[in-house]
């Protein structure tokens, strides 16, 4: 049977933004867990200040007049429908896209969004504080979870498949360095002992959010040091949410669009793959540390961006890099 049925544009389009929104509200939920972890008795609105500081929403902030205390932070990332990256309206976005993709995506596929969508339209404010927001965060990733089994276990292997995993991938691995840029931005104002100890329970903190606690320690040493947390993050080719792993299967995706199914317009993406393979492979990550790991770090997510435009460029109807 011939599975040489062209893909139409709008389609590749809507499957790399379902994966995308889908991503994006459960590593945002991610986010907010793990600045709660690292919210400091008396600094609550600094640390939450953080979590709008690594996602360069400083301006958002201020242009809607809203004050960033650490309730309106967690609304604003969590329920407010007016910003495009919370997770009500990545989730509604996610929805939308799987509305237009009936004809391609599974029946399950469609029933478990449906039901996570008004899941997550329903979630009131006063689920935003203590036990009650760790709660929704995971209910959040679990949803997630659920879409990704599903759409494994039931969506055809064909050219949106690959569509879709781009989209996966490009949202994890920029999700994962903000993870790691939480880290930079809450240094523990202590000295000695107290300090590392204080730092190494921070950087577990980063590796549960990232769903690598259990895989880190089963590969680093009983001694662990920051270093070999942001080795892992970065570079470490077994773990599913590092940035390596996640750059080496977009750039798989794009060879398997180019050599099975003929689709030109993938070099400059995939240069671009290499250019950020060289970045993260190619540098001692001490080095990495000593110049500067948020510079570096805010360089891998400008690059990533770059990689999403040369892929919409080259196969949607009308890329937009603000949605």
């Amino acid at each position: 049977m011939s599975r040489d049925v062209p893909l139409l544009a709008r389609y590749a389009e809507g499957l790399f933004w379902l994966a995308r929104y889908l991503e994006r509200a459960e590593n945002t939920a991610r986010l907010v867990d793990v600045t709660q972890t690292f919210e400091s008795p008396g600094r609550e609105a600094e640390s939450w200040f953080a979590l709008v500081r690594i996602n360069a929403d400083e301006a958002g902030f201020r242009d809607r007049g809203i004050t960033p205390t650490a309730e309106a932070v967690k609304n604003f990332y969590l329920l407010d429908p007016l910003n495009p990256t919370s997770v009500v309206a990545s989730v509604a976005a996610a929805r939308m896209n799987a509305r237009t993709l009936r004809p391609l995506i599974s029946t399950e596929m469609w029933l478990q969004m449906n039901v996570f969508h008004r899941d997550i339209a329903a979630t009131s404010d006063n689920e935003l504080a203590g036990d009650r927001l760790s709660r929704l965060c995971r209910r959040i990733k679990e949803g997630v979870q659920a879409h990704t089994g599903i759409t494994e276990g039931t969506f055809f292997r064909d050219q949106g498949w690959f569509f879709y995993q781009m989209g996966r991938l490009i949202e994890r691995a920029d999700q994962t360095t903000r993870l790691l840029d939480i880290r930079y931005h809450l240094l523990v104002p202590a000295a000695g002992e107290e300090r590392r100890i204080a730092e190494l329970a921070q950087w577990s903190g980063v590796l549960r959010g990232a769903a690598g606690y259990h895989a880190f320690r089963r590969v680093a040493p009983p001694s662990f040091t920051p270093r070999d947390v942001v080795a892992f993050l970065l570079t470490d080719t077994a773990f599913p949410r590092s940035v390596a792993l996640c750059i080496a299967g977009i750039e798989d995706c794009l060879t398997q669009l180019r050599s099975r199914y003929g689709l030109r317009g993938t070099v400059a993406a995939l240069e671009r793959t290499e250019e950020l393979r060289g970045a993260i492979l190619g540098r001692n990550v001490d080095a990495i540390i000593a110049t500067g790991l948020h510079q570096f770090l805010d360089g891998i997510q400008s690059d990533l961006n770059s990689l999403a435009a040369e892929i919409g460029t080259a196969f949607f109807r009308d890329w937009r890099p603000l949605a």
